[in-house]
């Protein structure tokens, strides 16, 4: 196994990684990246994420730690790792770990105050791993979120639809 940073010629195997973990997660509809889209968000010219893979030997991807770097008005910088996927047939092999390790390295690296990702509740698997490598999974958030069509139903104060235009 080789774990190595992504490349633009990877993202039809990560996109198909995105939709094997949209289809564990029984959310596949839910779906809506493109190649495109990873193309130009992750190698056009304001690239927004990074990620990690994980190869075997005949140079298939079968795991991916996708991040990106956010700020906490707390801490500072952080990255936040989105996702890390294992192919279904690999989980268990230690795969995850090397992966998670690289995007620490990644975090350290950059100066980052700290590391965040999200777990659904009901992931016992990806919990028990995160809890394995003494992660504090923390009870007292929600998550908040818009959908594409919230974002674009929402009506915004005309100051502040102003100010990003100015």
């Amino acid at each position: 196994m080789n774990i190595r940073r992504g490349r633009e010629a990877d993202l039809p195997q990560v996109l198909a990684l995105i939709q094997e973990l949209a289809e564990y997660e029984k959310a596949p509809q839910e779906v809506t990246n493109t190649l495109a889209d990873m193309q130009r968000d992750g190698f056009g010219p304001e690239p927004i994420f990074q990620f990690f893979v994980a190869e075997d030997a005949a140079g298939v991807i079968i795991g991916i730690a996708l991040y990106y770097t956010a700020y906490s008005t707390w801490k500072g910088r952080m990255l936040f790792l989105e996702d890390l996927v294992i192919t279904e047939n690999q989980r268990g092999t230690g795969l995850g770990r090397k992966l998670f390790d690289a995007v620490v390295a990644e975090a350290r690296r950059t100066g980052a105050n700290r590391m965040k990702w999200q777990v659904l509740k009901w992931n016992e698997p990806a919990i028990g791993f995160y809890k394995k490598l003494g992660a504090h999974l923390d009870p007292e958030w929600d998550n908040g979120n818009l959908s594409h069509e919230q974002l674009h139903a929402y009506v915004c104060h005309p100051a502040a639809e102003a100010a990003v235009q100015a």
